[in-house]
């Protein structure tokens, strides 16, 4: 568990500002049209950053995102 723990912080560490930025958005409960709105980007432009995160964090989705951002301490909260 100690090691899958270590493995995730180490991981989360490649992720741009601009991910990580986007990552606490989601873990605030806000949707792509949002966040684009919110970065003056485009939702195409959100999706393709949150499919690179999925990449980065090897995970399948939006609710195994808000779940790492809590246990990770990005949630911002």
């Amino acid at each position: 568990m100690l090691r899958r723990e270590a493995a995730t912080r180490e991981v989360g560490h490649t992720l741009t500002p601009r991910e990580i930025e986007i990552v606490q958005m989601v873990a605030h409960g806000l949707r792509n049209r949002a966040i684009a709105e919110r970065l003056a980007i485009s939702e195409g432009t959100v999706k393709i950053h949150l499919h690179n995160i999925y990449e980065k964090l090897g995970i399948d989705g939006r609710l195994e995102l808000m779940l790492w951002a809590q246990e990770q301490g990005v949630s911002g909260s």
